[in-house]
């Protein structure tokens, strides 16, 4: 089996100033325990990108935006492009977050544009698919994820999204405290990977990274990182806090 480099990331979501980013980001670059030799990235609000990025610089902390614009330029109020979000120090974007998709309307459709606008311009995507609650009590759960990746991902080759990293969040463990057992989210990975496979071979679904993002704490990590389909993790409130982030990091 590949043996795939953890990814563990944090979506700091509408939280933080320019100074608190900077020395939230500062505080987890210094850090020199990494015990997995995890792949780490961040995703601080826009208005952070930049100095966030000068922050992390030389070290192995990657910059994401949270989402970006399918469009180069023009009369498109409040959105951001992603030469801008590439201009500003980002290497990754978050794209297809479940509030984005809730909150914001953001379609398989509109997702797709997203994703082409981010791999013209050589940013690594981060692609979030996840399940309702009535979607999982419906048993659809393995099927809605399928949709998600079949039409958020048309279009694309396995060469142009060999970068990716898949991130499942069940939607109704986002900031809800709940989170899927580790048989829960070794289910649905493997599945994901099986997806895959049949969708772009066997050798891009062996090393695709597939994390997960719903309620990742310092005291259920470890559980969940051991799941052999489980890559990584997608972190939200902790990664807000440079030490129980850095626990995440260095998961046992």
């Amino acid at each position: 089996m590949t043996k795939r480099i953890p990814f563990i990331s944090g979506n700091w979501k509408m939280h933080n100033t320019i100074a608190e980013s900077k020395a939230l980001a500062k505080a987890i670059a210094d850090c020199k325990e990494n015990k997995n030799n995890a792949d780490i990235m961040i995703a601080p609000s826009y208005t952070s990108l930049a100095a966030v990025a000068e922050a992390v610089k030389g070290s192995k902390v990657a910059v994401a935006a949270q989402d970006v614009h399918f469009e180069e330029k023009g009369a498109f109020t409040s959105a951001v492009a992603p030469s801008q979000i590439k201009d500003a120090g980002a290497s990754h974007v978050i794209i297809g977050h479940s509030e984005r998709r809730s909150l914001f309307g953001d379609t398989d459709a509109i997702l797709n544009k997203k994703v082409a606008a981010a791999l013209k311009h050589g940013l690594t995507v981060v692609f979030c698919v996840g399940e309702t609650l009535a979607e999982r009590e419906a048993d659809k759960t393995l099927g809605v994820i399928e949709s998600q990746l079949e039409n958020g991902l048309k279009g694309f080759t396995a060469e142009q999204l060999s970068s990716m990293v898949v991130a499942y969040e069940p939607v109704w463990a986002i900031g809800t405290g709940k989170t899927a057992t580790p048989e829960q989210a070794q289910e649905v990975h493997a599945s994901t990977r099986k997806y895959l496979s049949s969708k772009y071979g066997e050798d891009f679904a062996s090393k695709v990274r597939i994390v997960y993002g719903g309620s990742v704490k310092t005291d259920n990590v470890d559980a969940i990182m051991a799941q052999p389909d489980v890559d990584g993790a997608l972190v939200g409130g902790q990664s807000l806090v440079a030490e129980q982030f850095i626990r995440i990091i260095n998961f046992n």
